[in-house]
């Protein structure tokens, strides 16, 4: 049984939330607090917290930032601030995934169960890799080291969110091929719908922007237009 955390100032809306998620087998706690949300998410330890962007005194943004400060536990944003600078916010925080309102929680309970699974098998390989050495991806000039899930340029660490690590790593293991909008966000969102598009044209922006900034090379990753990217990997 998942356990879920529910943070919004809208009762309502986390009435009808847990009931959807507890129909579905999982341990809901709610919260209409961001600070009172804090001190759940140490106490009731959830495998996912939905969050919504817009509360009185302390909001979604800065509280996502205070939870990355302890804990990689997967963040979906769930607003009706929809603009792209609102998007870019919210991953800039540490979140895992953002969702517009209005939303299907079909969809929404997709995403938490993709976002949880990731979530655990990370931490399953890293108990599993113990002391060994980490198992190493080489895309000159960068170095992809699974295990610790770091990306170093001549043993500079690469700073990436969770999000911006998964899509490289993907494209890393698809050296040269085209990978579309939707092989993104089946394989890393755990769904796709013509709204996640913009979400993952921001994310591989950012991703591209600091592998330009480290290693001096904007076109490691290439644009396939309208259709998706390319990591372009030189023999």
């Amino acid at each position: 049984m998942y356990k879920i955390l529910l943070i919004d100032d809208d009762n309502e809306v986390l009435a009808i939330n847990k009931k959807f998620f507890e129909k579905n087998n999982c341990e809901v706690a709610i919260c209409s607090d961001a600070r009172k949300g804090l001190a759940l998410v140490k106490s009731f330890a959830p495998d996912c917290i939905l969050l919504d962007v817009m509360m009185p005194e302390v909001n979604g943004y800065l509280l996502c930032k205070q939870i990355r400060q302890f804990s990689n536990v997967p963040i979906l944003f769930l607003s009706g601030n929809v603009s792209e600078d609102d998007k870019i916010k919210g991953f800039q925080c540490g979140a895992d995934d953002y969702i517009e309102k209005p939303y299907s929680l079909k969809e929404v309970y997709i995403r938490v169960i993709a976002n949880i699974k990731r979530s655990h098998a990370i931490g399953a390989a890293a108990t599993a890799a113990g002391t060994k050495k980490a198992s190493v991806i080489d895309i000159p000039p960068l170095h992809i080291e699974l295990e610790s899930r770091k990306v170093t340029d001549d043993e500079e660490e690469i700073p990436l969110a969770n999000r911006e690590y998964d899509l490289l790593l993907y494209m890393a293991k698809r050296p040269n091929e085209l990978i579309t909008f939707e092989d993104i966000g089946n394989a890393i969102w755990g769904a796709y719908s013509e709204a996640d598009k913009k979400s993952i044209m921001v994310n591989v922006s950012r991703l591209r922007k600091k592998i330009a900034d480290y290693t001096g090379r904007d076109n490691l990753i290439e644009t396939v237009w309208s259709k998706g990217y390319k990591l372009v990997v030189k023999s």
